[in-house]
């Protein structure tokens, strides 16, 4: 990277400069207690009833109970947490990622209610989650309109302070500037060089700032990269296609190590195959692992809202059976789904449904993580198979 000072580089502070990359190094100011909660005993807040269905109540992700600090979390014995980053000043297409994380708490018409005997056991498995993992919302993490540099800082706080409970962070998007503050956090909680990512999406995101805008939406790997937060050895990249990366920036991600699998040799080969590599190389040079999907890497046809649609991408099926695959076989640290940008979807708001859909999935496979379930492409007999079930029952001899 050049050493020569841009004119942008005058207007943002030390440490945001193209040249020097970095975030704070003290948690303090996390934004993730206030004096609302002031002298609460800590511990989960359950804000919706028992009967309460779907489309009413107090919206949270799933119908969890909130957790507001992280007090709470150790209190609550949490797993995970699901929280939003709205943000999407950093875009370069269209913007409304800012309002992802409140169409994916909102579309979900399951809940995770088993009042009413239904809600969170996945079909393809039989593992319900919510019924493994103490899962809560974490509300959206604090975010100045305008300033980058002070919101990056307050993300990565906001973020540093769930990983320093224990709790797995699972975020909603947002645009994908986001990552590189997120996954900053925590590598400085498990060691900067230690993680590896699964990088699914349309485009590589690891271009070089341009003078406008640090901390663009295209720009977080390579921000990564740099840092020695992540190397390029431990990105592995899924779905790429259309018109970017171009040949000098192939080149130089070629020569960090960075794994990349097109949709050109998905087509090729098929998506199994490469999902089967992209498990493989997950860990071989990395401890811990991290999941991003921007949601773009599937096809317009299922996920038209988003920033900077791509044709010819994954199905919807491709991604759900991959998060959750990649959470249950290797175990993953946190994941993300990104660039939801809801004001471009339909009627139906499919795109906000999927990425929904895709953090149940995540979480499913955490859960068969945790409960052993690690074979290769797991699928409950009863799922490929329903005269299992009759026969469970006596119906069939």
């Amino acid at each position: 990277m050049s050493d020569t000072i841009t004119e942008a580089e005058e207007y943002w502070p030390e440490g945001f400069s193209v040249k020097n990359s970095t975030f704070s190094t003290s948690l303090e100011g996390h934004g993730a207690v206030d004096d609302y909660n002031k002298d609460r005993k800590p511990g989960p807040l359950y804000v919706n009833r028992k009967h309460d269905r779907r489309f009413g109540g107090i919206q949270t992700f799933a119908q969890l109970p909130v957790c507001l600090t992280p007090e709470d979390l150790v209190a609550g014995h949490m797993d995970a947490a699901v929280y939003g980053v709205p943000w999407d000043s950093t875009v370069s297409g269209r913007s409304g990622a800012a309002m992802g994380p409140m169409h994916i708490r909102t579309i979900d018409y399951l809940g995770q209610n088993t009042e009413i005997g239904r809600g969170s056991m996945g079909l393809e498995t039989h593992v319900n989650p919510f019924e493994t993992l103490n899962v809560c919302d974490f509300g959206d993490a604090p975010i100045v309109r305008g300033n980058t540099p002070k919101s990056f800082d307050s993300v990565r706080k906001f973020v540093g302070a769930i990983a320093e409970t224990g709790t797995m962070p699972i975020a909603m998007g947002g645009d994908h500037g986001m990552t590189w503050p997120v996954v900053t956090a925590l590598a400085d909680h498990y060691g900067f060089g230690k993680i590896g990512v699964v990088h699914f999406d349309a485009h590589c995101d690891a271009w070089e700032e341009g003078p406008d805008c640090i901390g663009g939406h295209g720009t977080p790997m390579r921000h990564l990269i740099e840092s020695g937060a992540v190397p390029g050895t431990n990105f592995v990249q899924v779905g790429l296609r259309g018109y970017s990366p171009d040949q000098t920036l192939q080149n130089w991600m070629a020569e960090r190590g960075m794994r990349c699998h097109f949709m050109a040799e998905i087509e090729q080969r098929g998506f199994d195959k490469v999902l089967e590599d992209a498990v493989n190389e997950a860990m071989d040079q990395a401890d811990y692992l991290y999941l991003s999907l921007d949601i773009d890497v599937v096809d317009p046809a299922f996920a038209p809202a988003t920033g900077t649609p791509e044709p010819g991408g994954l199905r919807s099926w491709d991604v759900l059976t991959a998060f959750r695959r990649l959470a249950a076989e290797v175990g993953i640290i946190g994941m993300e789904v990104v660039e939801v940008a809801p004001p471009y979807d339909g009627p139906g708001e499919i795109t906000s449904l999927l990425a929904n859909r895709l953090i149940r999935s995540g979480l499913t496979g955490v859960a068969m993580h945790k409960l052993g379930i690690r074979e290769k492409n797991y699928l409950h007999p009863e799922a490929v198979d329903f005269g299992l079930a009759r026969k469970r029952m006596g119906r069939d001899k």
